[in-house]
């Protein structure tokens, strides 16, 4: 018994230690976003309806031309237009975009802040 606790300790140590399954990019994702999932973001998109507006790589259905398409949005400068791009920004253009521009068409969804990291997490992986 104490062999198999000693080999499921070493088992997870492993896993954290190569990011749980995490590509580069999305482990450098996920510590730009102080934590963020960038699998429970693509997770989060959907569950938002995110792409009813928006187009986004990677998401089922999120093929709308609403709002302007999330193609590469790591590297774009402005997140929204009139914030620099960093993963603050993003996240909080993510939770609530009327704070920042009262004219945009983008709604404040109620997303919470740790789906916001994860949001932005996964936005991030897409260079």
């Amino acid at each position: 018994m104490r062999l198999l606790a000693i080999c499921a300790a070493a088992l997870l140590f492993i896993c954290a230690a190569c990011g749980g399954g995490m590509s580069t990019a999305e482990q450098a994702a996920a510590e730009m976003t102080g934590g963020g999932n960038p699998a429970r973001g693509r997770a989060a998109i959907e569950r938002y309806g995110c792409g009813t507006c928006h187009t986004i790589p990677g998401v089922r259905g999120a093929d709308a031309l609403v709002g302007p398409p999330l193609t590469q949005v790591a590297s774009r400068s402005y997140v929204g237009g009139v914030l620099t791009n960093s993963p603050e920004n993003m996240i909080r253009w993510i939770r609530d975009p009327r704070a920042v521009d009262s004219l945009t068409a983008m709604p404040t969804l109620g997303v919470t802040d740790q789906d916001a990291r994860d949001i932005a997490s996964y936005l991030y992986t897409l260079k």
